[in-house]
């Protein structure tokens, strides 16, 4: 092997370790939650936002999302839930009308979700990584 072919497979490698992270970055969304809550995988963050675990450990579980047609809200569910917005209410709106519950509380901020979660025992829900800071309790990273 010559230098330069070791030289531009190793540019080539730094590259695309540069892309992935940058794509982890503009994508990643963090799921928190109060405090007393543990880490979590994706199935069990889906199978809460759509109403099939609605208690954790014995604590009720609280989640938010944010309001339809918020960029990170679909992020969210493209992500973690595999579903586009319009999917996701036509799945709560079938659910509703055969009696299997209510979808999670909507809030227009992700500053009014980290406070929610914050304030309220069970409560989970999303935020940019970015908007991550130290003190908050992470339960799953996309």
């Amino acid at each position: 092997m010559t230098k330069r072919s070791v030289l531009l497979g190793l540019l080539a490698g730094l590259l695309l370790a540069v892309a992935s992270l940058r794509a982890q970055a503009d994508n990643g969304v963090i799921v928190i939650g109060h405090a007393a809550l543990r880490a979590l995988d994706a199935d069990t963050v889906k199978r809460i936002y759509t109403g099939r675990v609605i208690e954790l450990d014995g604590q009720d579980l609280r989640p938010v999302n944010l309001a339809p047609g918020h960029s990170l809200r679909r992020r969210f569910l493209a992500g973690v839930l595999q579903q586009s917005d319009d999917d996701y209410q036509a799945y709560w709106t079938v659910r509703r009308y055969i009696g299997k519950g209510t979808p999670p509380r909507e809030l227009d901020s992700t500053a009014r979700v980290i406070d929610y979660v914050h304030r309220t025992p069970g409560a989970l829900g999303y935020i940019d990584a970015e908007q991550w800071t130290p003190g908050l309790n992470v339960l799953l990273r996309r």
